[in-house]
């Protein structure tokens, strides 16, 4: 499984810590950058990894700028991608399991990184539990 990265400046440090633990986890990476403290533009970049997404480059996608916030709305913004902004691992669990998210986003600026590395554990690890899920996921997609 390929797992895509990427992040602006303020999310920089917390992707950078997150490809090592996906890589130790097993899991190959694809990194969208950016690639270092400079300062960039968020959208960019959650576009980049949703697009990776969507096109088959990479399974899943994992995205931080400084609060989580700003690429998550990114993200969203490709069609096909359900980006769940997550903070604990029961809500990076339950996005997987009931709302077959494809991406998660994090706060650089806001979430410490053992905690992090333990939401990427979780959304890594949980299956889509379909079901009467499937009905509402499928009007996500509008």
């Amino acid at each position: 499984m390929i797992i895509g990265l990427g992040s602006d400046h303020g999310g920089f440090a917390l992707k950078e810590e997150l490809k090592k633990y996906v890589e130790e986890l097993g899991y190959d990476v694809k990194d969208y950058g950016t690639h270092s403290t400079d300062s960039v533009d968020y959208p960019e970049f959650g576009k980049a990894v949703g697009q990776g997404v969507v096109k088959g480059e990479v399974d899943f996608g994992i995205v931080c700028c400084g609060s989580g916030i700003g690429i998550s709305i990114a993200a969203n913004k490709v069609k096909g991608i359900r980006c769940a902004q997550v903070w604990e691992p029961y809500g990076a669990k339950m996005c997987r399991r009931h709302n077959n998210a494809n991406m998660i986003s994090l706060g650089g600026r806001m979430v410490g990184l053992d905690m992090a590395k333990e939401c990427v554990r979780a959304f890594l690890t949980t299956d889509f539990e379909g079901g009467r899920h499937e009905r509402r996921v499928a009007k996500l997609e509008g």
